[in-house]
């Protein structure tokens, strides 16, 4: 253990192990939900994520039209919502339809619940 920069006279060593294994354990999903909220860290991409949890799937029009931004705009969006791996295509005639990733949905679903409950200014305030 480095103890260089801290100043503690006891350490739990089993305490730190025990840590260590956990987030090793969860290594994989911590990184997921990194990269999920980092993409939704843009407001406008969370709000395509909000829209595609409560509509289940949209299309690039049906984006642009709720959210009055041209297609290019939207569809850079999705592209790097995809890339991330947080939602997928699907095509259905020659319309393209987005959705959750099933794994996302879940994860992302406490947090769309704040926001519809508009609790989220009560919750960090």
């Amino acid at each position: 253990m480095n103890n260089s920069s801290c100043i503690r006279v006891f350490a739990d060593a089993a305490q730190i192990e025990g840590c260590k294994a956990k987030i090793k354990d969860v290594d994989q999903s911590v990184e997921q939900l990194a990269n999920a909220l980092n993409l939704a860290g843009n407001e406008v991409r969370l709000k395509i994520l909000f829209l595609l949890h409560q509509e289940k799937q949209l299309c690039v029009c049906d984006l642009s039209d709720i959210l009055e931004m041209n297609i290019s705009a939207i569809s850079q969006h999705l592209r790097k919502l995809r890339d991330g791996q947080v939602i997928q295509s699907k095509k259905i005639g020659q319309t393209v339809f987005y959705s959750l990733q099933p794994a996302f949905q879940t994860l992302l679903a406490p947090f769309f619940g704040l926001i519809d409950r508009k609790q989220i200014l009560n919750t960090i305030s």
